[in-house]
């Protein structure tokens, strides 16, 4: 397991590279990395580009916040992702445009944002559901992903972009980048693409163990 003080460095490298990429802007988006006593977070209203180790917020495992910057207001949804599946160590919000921008013109399905349309979407990302528009850091948001912590990699949320979950900061900040040229590639197609077969997934999830 990663010290802190790597932690720290990891998200404040995953900010950066996403910062600098455009798949997040201003002040929008944020990461968090489990800890064997609590979490790291990045503060609210902080610039994914320009974070500072030492000022990323520490929240103790009953939710006081311990150091750093005051944490993210969306403390509560990173958390119940935590608290339902020992497997994640790392979350990662942003509000890539491609993402968005499927959700305004409507995406596929509620359950799944995007039809199968690449084997690495359904390899590394699998299926997304969307839910819909709260305000940021709306209670009920926190409550939706309670319920699908265990069950997926990821939400969409409507007009404000996905949310990515894994076995580290980086693997989800791949798997959100997966998903975001996945939209782009949907979007841009004037002709959509039809959708892998249904055994073309199974086969996916049997020779690589996963869950679409």
């Amino acid at each position: 397991m990663q010290s802190e003080n790597q932690l720290r460095e990891e998200i404040c490298l995953t900010g950066k590279s996403l910062f600098d990429r455009g798949y997040t802007v201003g002040t929008a988006g944020n990461i968090s990395a489990r800890l064997e006593d609590g979490w790291l977070i990045t503060p609210t209203d902080a610039c994914l580009g320009r974070l500072d180790p030492a000022r990323i917020a520490k929240v103790a495992s009953n939710g006081e916040w311990v150091s750093g910057d005051k944490p993210s207001k969306t403390l509560q949804l990173h958390r119940q992702v935590y608290d339902r599946n020992p497997t994640v160590h790392g979350v990662v919000h942003t509000h890539s445009t491609n993402l968005v921008s499927l959700t305004l013109a409507g995406v596929w399905q509620q359950s799944s944002i995007l039809p199968p349309i690449t084997p690495y979407q359904v390899m590394k990302v699998g299926r997304i559901p969307l839910i819909n528009y709260y305000r940021p850091g709306a209670p009920q948001v926190a409550e939706q992903v309670a319920h699908l912590a265990c069950e997926v990699r990821g939400v969409m949320l409507e007009r404000l972009g996905p949310v990515i979950w894994g076995p580290s900061v980086s693997t989800a900040c791949f798997a959100l980048e997966e998903l975001e040229e996945t939209a782009k590639l949907w979007l841009q197609a004037q002709i959509k693409p039809q959708p892998l077969s249904d055994k073309n997934v199974a086969e996916l999830c049997d020779i690589f163990a996963i869950r679409w």
